[in-house]
């Protein structure tokens, strides 16, 4: 076996495998350098996913026909002026996108240098390339590909159908479109499939409204309704963006968008910090939207980690985690009980009637009109509040607060505020109290106990039981007290004090089940948040309790004072109100 070097063309090939993982890869690198052109408009077209056609189309300041014979050579770059990886101020810097798409496809870059009478264009065929020689293109760049890996047909096999190509291609032009707003982005589809159009912001918009309204633009206007604006500097590093609401979670992570330093990427360390900021405040399986902006200096972060410039590495990864989770949970804060917004238009659009179509009575399939408050649905103690029909009862001018009014199906509370009508899930809501009561002892030092009479000996499967034994030292810390019994159950002596009268067999079931989902109990530390979660539900008021109006109101007292109130631990609303005008709406008085 003899060592030798090998050809230019199939090391091309081996760089295009890295730098072009499907054509969304392609599109990236090409939009990425017209953005770095400081183009104010792109217009990108794509035929069959991206196999058989990508033109990028932009209005930046173009290339010379020196600069064109340069750019599909590999290693040409005008993005690194001091040759120094660690100030790097540009999106595209490696001078490898254009040469290894040339490699596998049929590239053809047109250009125009502004300020030039000229254009010009080159073509590249399997890694062969052709000539300078004249165009016409009144400005910027064009360049378009076609057929993409033909000359590496194995790679064909590993795409995926048209429609899911074409995902990834707008997944990736969004996130373009995100990070950099004052510069208008268009997709076109060839074949019927819906593109998009997304105008630039003008200068006068300052940075955060132009992030906010492209923000809109991308994932619809319901988004900023339940979107927390976040802005935070700290030893030169500076953190902006959007946060959304605990409970206007989603179920996959498309709606998490992060950048660092108008780079967008997919970093576990950034995606962690979410999960960190937000826990205790959604259930596992949902996850934030967010929009969040990282700026840093250049010399502390290492952008050159990755081919595709998908990853970071930051010189101090526990710097950027803390100013994340700090910002987003200041934010969040700031929210004090605010619920998403979703929940109360849902609520209204529930009860939405269609006038003369719907019956005298019925506002909508299954759903008639109650009595007033107070007449149709009885009050659960004599000394009740006035009804809300009763207006002589009531005081001239109603506090803030809300007051409890009845409860329905013994699990939701009605109240009244000063401008609608809220319905309170007492589960829910209790669940948060519990929740926030549980950390403020656990930060104190230890949950306080209370001993059992008679201690509770619940049965478990072998594996459930060594689980809980092996933490059972920290488990005291949370004001829980179990160890062995026999070979097939546990003994619990004592529970958390704010339990109160709990289902110990429940609640000891429950904990085992988590701690099999979370694997290791060696970091059970960082999963106190979760147990004490657990521990909360089975110490909340449950669905399905009668409650006095006494205990309603004193719920409601409660909440107003506890931070995070609008969501349970799991992300869920707590609470849904019904503006009076809404409520007028109904009934056709506006």
């Amino acid at each position: 076996m003899t060592l030798r070097l090998l050809p230019p063309t199939l090391v091309n090939r081996i760089a295009a495998g890295e730098v072009v993982e499907r054509p969304a890869s392609a599109v990236k690198e090409l939009v990425e350098n017209a953005i770095d052109a400081k183009a104010s408009r792109i217009e990108v077209t794509i035929a069959d996913g991206g196999r058989t056609l990508i033109s990028v189309e932009d209005d930046g300041i173009g290339m010379t026909a020196e600069e064109l014979a340069l750019a599909v050579e590999r290693h040409a770059t005008s993005k690194l002026p001091h040759d120094d990886l660690m100030d790097i101020h540009t999106l595209g810097f490696r001078g490898e996108a254009l040469p290894s798409i040339g490699s596998v496809a049929r590239l053809q870059i047109q250009s125009r240098r502004s300020g030039s009478d000229d254009a010009w264009k080159i073509s590249v065929e399997g890694g062969a390339k052709g000539q300078i020689e004249p165009a016409s293109l009144s400005r910027g760049t064009k360049v378009e590909v076609r057929e993409l890996f033909y000359a590496t047909p194995a790679r064909l096999k590993f795409l995926k159908s048209a429609n899911t190509e074409t995902d990834h291609i707008v997944d990736v032009l969004e996130r373009l479109a995100l990070a950099h707003p004052r510069i208008g982005f268009k997709l076109m589809v060839e074949g019927g499939r819906k593109g998009f159009d997304l105008p630039s912001f003008q200068a006068n918009e300052d940075e955060a409204e132009a992030r906010r309204l492209r923000l809109g633009a991308v994932l619809g206007r319901e988004v900023l309704d339940n979107v927390l604006p976040l802005e935070a500097q700290r030893e030169g590093w500076r953190l902006s963006g959007l946060a959304g609401l605990p409970s206007f979670g989603r179920a996959t992570t498309q709606g998490q968008y992060l950048f660092v330093n108008g780079r967008p990427v997919r970093d576990r360390l950034l995606l962690g910090a979410l999960r960190g900021a937000y826990q205790d405040m959604m259930a596992h399986d949902r996850h934030a939207v967010v929009a969040l902006f990282l700026d840093v200096p250049p010399s502390e972060v290492d952008v050159n980690v990755h081919p595709a410039k998908a990853e970071v590495r930051f010189r101090d990864p526990a710097f950027a985690r803390g100013l994340i989770v700090s910002s987003i949970r200041a934010a969040l804060q700031s929210a004090g009980h605010r619920t998403t917004s979703t929940a109360s238009e849902q609520a209204f659009g529930a009860f939405r009637h269609e006038g003369a179509r719907t019956s005298p009575g019925l506002l909508r399939e299954g759903v008639y009109a109650q009595a007033p408050l107070g007449l149709g649905l009885p009050m659960h103690n004599s000394d009740a509040a006035p009804p809300l029909h009763d207006s002589s009862a009531m005081p001239t001018e109603i506090p803030p607060q809300l007051f409890a009014r009845s409860q329905l199906f013994e699990t939701y509370i009605v109240a009244q505020s000063r401008d609608g009508l809220v319905l309170v899930d007492q589960h829910a809501a209790h669940e948060r109290l519990v929740f926030e009561r549980l950390k403020a002892q656990l930060a104190e030092g230890s949950v306080r106990r209370q001993l059992l009479l008679v201690p509770e000996i619940v049965e478990l499967d072998d594996a459930s039981r060594l689980r809980l034994i092996e933490a059972a030292p920290e488990l005291v810390r949370l004001g829980l007290v179990l160890e062995g019994f026999g070979s097939t159950a546990v003994l619990v002596r004592e529970t958390p004090a704010y339990l109160g009268q709990t289902d110990v067999r429940a609640l000891i079931h429950d904990l085992a089940e988590g701690m099999a989902e979370w694997g290791d109990l060696r970091q059970l530390e960082n999963r106190l948040g979760d147990v004490v979660s657990r521990l909360a539900c089975h110490g909340s008021v449950r669905a399905g309790r009668r409650l006095s109006l006494g205990e309603m109101d004193a719920l409601l007292r409660a909440m107003e004072a506890t931070p995070h109130s609008g969501q349970c631990g799991h992300g869920r609303p707590t609470w849904v109100e019904l503006k009076r005008a809404d409520i007028e709406r109904l009934f056709g008085r506006r």
